[in-house]
């Protein structure tokens, strides 16, 4: 394994030297991050349809996780190029990382359960990388139901939580009650607050459920994406005729219903 990383890391030291690739010496540090964050998302929706059945399927993942490495190892080259660090420093960085997180590993500490490994990584973190609040050190680029879904989580590992998922719809529909008031009033910034607040108890009900509200709402995008579709395989002509939504609704229900039977 150690070959083929040395190998990795000759590559780009190649490719960013005199007579290497043209476009890999432009790049900068900074220049990559939409790359980073395309291959990151390429790298999820590999996962996301993944089945270690399909050879097609691991493969795929296989390249993509190649395509997310590289982006670390571009980044660390160019840094080395800086005399900032280099990639063996970024490596040393993580295992030190993960060595100090897992006490109940590699020290004397334990944890029984996932829920207890949780807390002591977070309580470590914060101590570690001098976190003023629990919360800190979360990326708010994140999309905002990933973000809605880390700052739940981490905040359960400390009580602040639920019981039961029975609580979470009781705190949906108080929710749902504020929000229909706020759109009553009319005042649109007391509607955004409300709905914010609706959706961030909808998320904490799929949490406690045991269901990642990302992947369930990228479902729910791809099956209407299906569905609407499918309307216009029935009926080419209705997204250039006004419909009324008595027959698009019509329509819809003959696509769901001829999906289901396919």
């Amino acid at each position: 394994m150690e070959k083929q990383i040395d190998r990795l890391l000759e590559i780009m030291a190649i490719l960013r030297s005199e007579n290497g690739c043209p476009w890999d010496k432009k790049q900068t540090i900074t220049s990559l991050r939409p790359y980073i964050i395309e291959e990151a998302f390429e790298t999820v929706e590999a996962l996301d349809s993944f089945d270690r059945n399909d050879r097609d399927s691991v493969d795929n993942l296989k390249k993509e996780l190649g395509d997310l490495l590289l982006q670390v190892v571009f980044v660390s080259q160019m840094a080395n190029e800086e005399k900032l660090f280099n990639f063996e420093d970024v490596a040393k960085s993580l295992s030190d990382k993960l060595t100090v997180r897992h006490p109940h590993v590699f020290g004397d500490d334990t944890a029984d359960t996932s829920e207890e490994v949780l807390e002591k990584w977070n309580q470590i973190k914060k101590q570690k990388e001098n976190k003023k609040y629990l919360l800190d050190g979360i990326p708010i680029a994140m999309p905002a139901i990933n973000l809605s879904q880390r700052y739940a989580s981490r905040a359960s590992t400390v009580g602040f939580d639920w019981e039961k998922w029975e609580d979470v719809l009781d705190k949906v529909e108080e929710e749902k009650t504020e929000l229909l008031e706020a759109i009553e009033i009319g005042e649109k910034e007391e509607v955004e607050h409300e709905l914010g607040d609706l959706l961030f108890a909808v998320i904490n009900l799929g949490r406690k459920l045991g269901i990642d509200s990302e992947k369930a709402l990228k479902s729910c995008a791809g099956r209407f994406k299906q569905r609407f579709d499918k309307m216009e395989d029935i009926n080419p002509d209705f997204v250039d005729e006004r419909k009324s939504i008595r027959e698009l609704e019509d329509l819809w229900q003959s696509a769901k219903k001829e999906l289901k039977n396919s």
